[in-house]
């Protein structure tokens, strides 16, 4: 008995061991996997730093631009220096072209690149919508100036031919004028959805620049990118910032002056400006310089009043469409507590109503809520008014 208990014992033994040994196995080569992945990973850290060593030790291309195309793959090119070059283009590159810009070997001078057109990098800092989602019924009220709007620069744009047939040219632009926080800006976009534009936005504060002739390249810059992306929409707002009466003077004023001249030289200057329009927007009209507001520039000016009762109905219907209200809230009851304000404020006492409900835990907007706000609003509105008053006192 004790021999076969020994046998068995040794039996389960070696089972143990050989069973110890595949686990062994299994380990190894799991570890024979990873070691194979970091492998192949530092294979392509180490082929990726060969190529950047190999990349640096390149030497620096010269930048130019082609003044002239001529036969057997050669152009004239005129470099940063002001030196003109005769030279050939690389195999494989194709549809060169007077006025672009090209890489040449330092060596050799031949076109090795075609590069992008040369543009100021602060465009692409603006706000650039290929098409804003903002459309005339997030807008309440203002039937008289979208109609005007609709004759200015969306049919110009939709039905370009019904003004060829008729003999005459469109409007270029349209500055809107009027108290802020009535709907300028809401109104540039609309347009800009509804003639499926890209929308270009800029402040006339963002052309005022330090260094001379800075500004008025950054307008050309402007103009270029929109008719690239034309049928566009050029939108500046404040545009008083920019286009101030001219004066004699020295010192800074200068530079804003050459930035307006570039303005009104681009809008209605020996370009076409087919497929773009611009739209100003402004609260001080009285600033700005004649020059700007003749015809062939701006020409319609387009004021944006305060809404009236009607139209404070239709702003109080836009915002409170998605809020949980109160049985008791009635909106033409809101829209007479909301007398003289504008559709800003009227969000802003939307947005301030919810917010003192959500102080309360209550799931329901009352119209205590809505007083509340209103008197939030107009002190914040007087504070703000009377502070205005005491820095130019």
């Amino acid at each position: 008995m004790a021999e076969v208990k020994e046998e068995k014992k040794g039996t389960y033994d070696v089972y143990d061991y050989v069973f110890s040994l595949e686990e062994q196995i299994k380990s190894l080569q799991t570890e024979k996997q990873i070691n194979g992945a970091r492998l192949g990973q530092l294979q392509l850290d180490l082929e990726r730093t060969n190529k950047e060593l190999t990349d640096m030790k390149i030497p620096p291309q010269i930048v130019g631009t082609i003044n002239e195309v001529l036969p057997e793959r050669k152009a004239i090119v005129k470099n940063s220096n002001g030196m003109e070059f005769l030279v050939k283009t690389a195999q494989g590159i194709e549809e060169i072209e007077a006025g672009k810009r090209v890489a040449m070997n330092q060596r050799t001078l031949v076109i090795t690149e075609i590069l992008p057109e040369n543009k100021d990098s602060r465009v692409r800092a603006m706000e650039i919508i290929e098409k804003p989602k903002i459309t005339f019924d997030d807008i309440g009220g203002l039937t008289k100036e979208r109609q005007e709007l609709e004759e200015a620069i969306i049919l110009p744009l939709l039905k370009p031919k019904a003004f060829e047939e008729l003999g005459i040219d469109p409007p270029t632009g349209v500055l809107l004028h009027g108290l802020p926080g009535t709907g300028k800006t809401l109104l540039a976009k609309a347009v800009a959805n509804k003639t499926n534009s890209t929308f270009i936005s800029l402040s006339g504060s963002d052309l005022v620049r330090k260094f001379i002739g800075e500004g008025a390249r950054l307008v050309k810059d402007v103009f270029n990118l929109a008719k690239e992306k034309k049928p566009a929409i050029i939108f500046i707002d404040e545009i008083d910032a920019v286009g101030s009466h001219r004066f004699a003077t020295a010192n800074g004023d200068r530079e804003v002056q050459r930035t307006l001249m570039q303005l009104l030289s681009e809008m209605d200057g020996f370009g076409s400006l087919e497929g773009v329009k611009i739209i100003g927007a402004t609260n001080r009209l009285d600033m700005l310089d004649q020059a700007l507001l003749r015809p062939g520039r701006f020409d319609r000016l387009i004021e944006i009043p305060a809404p009236d009762e009607k139209a404070r109905e239709k702003i109080l219907k836009i915002h409170t469409k998605k809020m949980n209200l109160d049985n008791e809230i009635t909106i033409p009851e809101i829209a007479i507590m909301t007398n003289e304000m504008t559709g800003a404020d009227i969000k802003s006492v939307c947005t301030e109503a919810g917010l003192f409900a959500l102080r309360e835990n209550k799931k329901n907007i009352t119209l205590k809520n809505f007083n509340a706000a209103i008197e939030k609003v107009k002190k914040a509105e007087e504070e703000n008014n009377e502070s205005h008053q005491k820095m130019f006192v």
